[in-house]
């Protein structure tokens, strides 16, 4: 019999989201599978349906669901500052490392030791990604009919291109009618907490006393981020003027992160469109590149607009030396994408919080989280195969190293950290040998 879950000191969660912050590859997809695996199954610090809960509300807001979730946690864990820390430290790294990865790509071009490096962490990463479907496909499928609804998502998005909230108010609908027309197959509330290890944070506990809704307190943390959130831009426009490339970005992702359902993977047609063809802050082909740098490094996928940020300050620079406007750029564009994230779960957490009990919505999200599935394995496969066939063919090192490391998450418990770390230096041994 496994010993109790403990509750995280605040200094004990905070190491653990810088950590994370530091791990955290393969976009989305990879990102939820290591809390999955972190918080739910190795520290419990949070119960499987209270994970799935939280996932399901994040996929439903504008912006990168898994930094919403990181600070939806933070927040359940340690109130407002917990969540701050999370989401914080979740894209601080990736931030110094995308902006050395774009000073480097913009000066110099490609480093070789670098590329390699990158190259084993990919297939480590997707076999992360693919050992997280399996493992919350276990739990959150629980019959027939959510397998139905899991694949079904999967067809319409990876054959088809639907766009993703539409999957999503689909399998929605799908649960709240079938939900009383067949309750047994989408009540699966009970499911969830039969014979589950207990968690800090799970069923079996009244939910903490600051995540009770409060108008007085929906105010407060509206009007105090729209302030963290447009204070800077507002700032940029003022003292650089409102034609400046910095201040324009500012504008300009603000916008985007507002409107931008499903994810890196929906809005980046709608930014490279306007990045490329109408500000003329980058190429076509450098968005490519851009995208490339932002799949293999730690943080959110998303994190690609600040190589977009980045490029239109440096092609852009009016007065300012390049590096300078180029790194304002990056800030501001970093600044208004995931600023919003906090508002919307400290906003709405609460709300969500009181849903947990009720049994129509617990069936109507029973269905969402098979549809989230479904999605996670279309992204999954998506990268498997720009990860084991490229342009150049068939990569069988990728495959090999991918399946070990799949194998060794799954039989062996081996942890995300020494997956990850042996990748990147294998990489790095197959290219010294390749020469």
């Amino acid at each position: 019999m496994s010993s109790p879950a403990t509750a995280p000191s605040f200094g004990e969660a905070f190491r653990f989201w810088v950590k994370l912050g530091f791990i955290s590859f393969g976009g989305p997809t990879g990102q939820i599978a290591i809390m999955q695996t972190e918080l739910v199954e190795q520290k419990r610090w949070i119960s499987q349906s209270r994970f799935l809960h939280a996932l399901n509300y994040c996929m439903l807001l504008p912006g990168p669901e898994a930094i919403q979730l990181a600070i939806y946690i933070g927040w359940l864990l340690h109130k407002t500052a917990g969540g701050i820390v999370a989401g914080a430290f979740f894209v601080i790294p990736s931030i110094f490392v995308l902006w050395t990865l774009s000073f480097i790509y913009t000066a110099y071009g490609s480093v070789p030791w670098i590329a390699a490096v990158f190259y084993g962490l990919k297939p480590v990463v997707v076999a992360i990604v693919v050992a997280a479907v399996i493992r919350i496909g276990r739990k959150a499928l629980k019959n027939e009919v959510l397998w139905a609804i899991a694949a079904l998502a999967f067809v319409a998005i990876y054959f088809f291109g639907a766009p993703f909230p539409a999957i999503i108010i689909g399998a929605g609908l799908v649960g709240f009618f079938g939900g009383k027309l067949w309750p047994k197959k989408f009540d699966v509330i009970s499911a969830h907490q039969g014979g589950a290890e207990q968690s800090v944070i799970d069923d079996q506990h009244a939910s903490p006393e600051h995540t009770r809704p409060s108008v007085k307190r929906a105010i407060r943390v509206t009007i105090t981020w729209l302030l963290i959130w447009w204070i800077p831009v507002l700032l940029a426009g003022l003292v650089l003027g409102p034609g400046h490339t910095v201040f324009q970005q500012g504008v300009f992702f603000s916008k985007a992160a507002v409107v931008t359902f499903g994810g890196a993977y929906a809005v980046l047609p709608y930014v490279a469109q306007r990045a490329v063809e109408h500000f003329h802050w980058l190429r076509p082909g450098q968005m490519m590149d851009g995208l490339g740098l932002a799949e293999t490094t730690p943080g959110p996928l998303i994190m690609v607009l600040q190589f977009v940020g980045f490029m239109g300050g440096w092609n852009q620079p009016g007065n300012f030396p390049p590096l300078l406007a180029a790194t304002l750029g990056a800030l501001i564009t970093t600044w208004v994408t995931f600023t919003p994230c906090f508002l919307w779960v400290f906003v709405g957490g609460p709300h969500i919080e009181q849903l947990r009990d009720n049994r129509k919505i617990a069936m109507t999200l029973s269905a969402v989280t098979a549809a989230v599935v479904g999605v996670i394995l279309n992204l999954a496969v998506w990268f498997a195969l720009h990860v084991i066939h490229p342009k150049e063919g068939i990569d069988c090192f990728a495959i090999v190293l991918g399946g070990a490391a799949l194998i060794t998450m799954l039989r062996w418990k081996l942890g995300v950290i020494p997956v990850v770390l042996a990748g990147g230096a294998l990489g790095l041994v197959y290219h010294a040998i390749r020469g």
